[in-house]
């Protein structure tokens, strides 16, 4: 806290101009004891906030108790946002849907703190190739889960998909996930080493943001099959077709990773309610949950 002189020799000004401040201009304080107090964290913000010709590589500013992440859909992600956001009063977790390659993006933008991604690189690792080209220096990565991805097909699969060879059949309709997700990279993969072109797929333009999405439209028969996670196929009573299990990791730069907010997050992914929501959704494993997360060597 600062008192009004102090925060007058902060801000360069007399004291008289400090109150002006304060009912002019939104000079954040609270009076106590009919003094003036100034929290210092909430007048820097009030700083920045007024700041023009903001830089484009602007940095977030200081904990104020909001955590950003942006990136890859998930359920069990969307399950901790929640858990956080009930379990702590004073602070909140926001999440922007914007693929794994959008979350490394914002990342570098300094737009989010944590960001969320599954990218698999030709090497076969996940997410680190594709930090060395987006970022300049190397972050945080702390594993989320493993998770299981293939085809959502609807539980009768009245059109017998069996393989991905089915989806070209004229009479089978698809739904996609959107160019930038770890999902369609990994579908579009799949297609590439089966020698299947996207173009002889009907459907395969038809893009959706998240998982619950695709599960949804196959579910009420506006389309036969689409990419996804398997937990999204368990919920909903639908068919699968694994491919894989992938990595899924939560990435943060070094500066904000011992953010107060951001330990309260990490935490969770050791709690009984994260645990417990991946045995009910299926299709996750846990084992490396929490963990920090190294190139390998040749991949470095």
């Amino acid at each position: 806290m600062l008192s009004t002189k102090q925060v007058a020799e902060f801000l360069n000004v007399n004291e008289k101009m400090v109150y002006t401040l304060i009912a002019d201009k939104g000079l954040p304080a609270s009076k106590v004891t009919g003094k003036w107090l100034f929290p210092k964290h909430l007048v820097l913000q009030w700083i920045e906030a007024g700041t023009q010709n903001y830089p484009r590589t602007a940095q977030l500013p200081s904990y104020h108790g909001l955590v950003l992440i942006a990136g890859s859909n998930d359920l069990l992600l969307d399950k901790m946002i929640a858990t956080f956001n009930l379990k702590h009063d004073d602070h909140m977790a926001m999440f922007g849907i914007s693929g794994s390659m959008g979350g490394l993006k914002a990342l570098k933008k300094n737009q989010c703190h944590i960001a969320a991604s599954h990218m698999l690189a030709d090497n076969q690792e996940y997410n680190f190739p594709f930090l060395k080209d987006e970022m300049k220096e190397m972050t945080a990565v702390v594993n989320f889960c493993r998770r299981e991805q293939g085809i959502i097909v609807h539980k009768a699969n009245p059109k017998k998909i069996k393989s991905l060879k089915d989806l070209s059949n004229p009479h089978v309709r698809i739904v996609n996930r959107q160019i930038g997700t770890g999902t369609r990279q990994l579908f579009d993969r799949q297609l590439k080493l089966s020698g299947i072109k996207g173009s002889a797929i009907h459907g395969y333009e038809d893009c959706l943001a998240r998982h619950m999405d695709v599960g949804l439209n196959v579910l009420t028969r506006k389309a036969d099959a689409g990419p996804g996670i398997k937990a999204v196929a368990n919920i909903l009573g639908l068919g699968f077709i694994p491919f894989c299990w992938e990595r899924f990791d939560l990435l943060i730069k070094k500066e904000r990773f011992f953010d107060q907010g951001i330990q309260y997050f990490l935490s969770l992914l050791k709690g009984k309610v994260i645990k417990a929501a991946a045995n009910t959704y299926g299709g996750y494993d846990l084992s490396m949950a929490g963990k920090m997360i190294y190139p390998e060597p040749d991949s470095e």
